[in-house]
């Protein structure tokens, strides 16, 4: 668990989602800028591609972004790993054309002050579920598959795997009705215990902030693929 999880207890709220955050013009900014990076994984399996935000592209929108977010939670430093040169990464681009199933994005050291994350789709069908139950450990992705269980030599910024989850929440089953509408691609006795906070409807132009202690996933609403930026902070 990481070290200063009462300071980050104390930093926790609910999501936010902001509308209008960014005009047109900004929105097609961040697409160019998408298009010019390289890309960092094509992961086959899952049917994503992601690309970094590196530090010497679009420093215009950096400023634009920092200050838009800043507004909202203050200041903070960005979490997003680094290059292999040590350099900051701003953020992370996804391209998926497969949802992206339950996980938390708690980081890789315990000493950080974790703080929010960020979410701007640059695409507009799509949903995010923000689930209220929250995890206090490293970047994780929880499932019950025994293959993704058994994967332990894992390289730098992967998500641990772990079935941890299901002895946290209770045994409550999960909402079929639910899961039917937007969770189909996950197994439903891997929700089980599990509350929705927030089902985030995709706009172009606005922004979802959380705190990255909520367990989290895709929805499995996709029209062909979609694309989001999403950013970590820490305090």
């Amino acid at each position: 668990m990481h070290e200063k999880i009462d300071k980050i207890k104390k930093s926790e709220s609910k999501p936010v989602v902001l509308k209008n955050v960014f005009d047109s013009h900004e929105i097609n900014k961040f697409i160019e800028l998408y298009k010019k990076l390289p890309v960092t994984v094509h992961n086959k399996k899952q049917n994503v591609i992601k690309k970094r935000w590196l530090f010497n592209y679009g420093k215009e929108l950096e400023k634009i972004f920092y200050n838009r977010l800043s507004k909202e939670i203050g200041n903070f430093k960005y979490d997003n790993l680094k290059t292999e040169d040590g350099q900051d990464i701003l953020g992370l681009f996804q391209e998926s054309y497969n949802p992206i199933g339950l996980h938390i994005d708690g980081g890789f050291d315990f000493r950080d002050l974790i703080y929010k994350q960020s979410l701007i789709p640059l695409t507009p069908v799509g949903s995010t579920i923000i689930f209220k139950n929250r995890y206090y450990g490293k970047s994780t992705n929880f499932t019950i598959d025994q293959d993704e269980l058994n994967k332990k030599d894992l390289k730098y910024g992967q998500n641990k795997r772990s079935s941890e989850h299901l002895k946290l929440f209770g045994n409550k089953p999960f909402d079929n009705e639910i899961h039917k509408k937007y969770l189909n691609h996950e197994k439903i006795e891997n929700l089980t215990g599990l509350e929705i906070e927030l089902i985030y409807q995709w706009e172009v132009g606005s922004m979802l902030i959380f705190d990255r202690t909520n367990l989290h996933c895709s929805s499995s609403v996709i029209d062909g693929k979609k694309l989001g930026l999403t950013t970590f902070t820490k305090k």
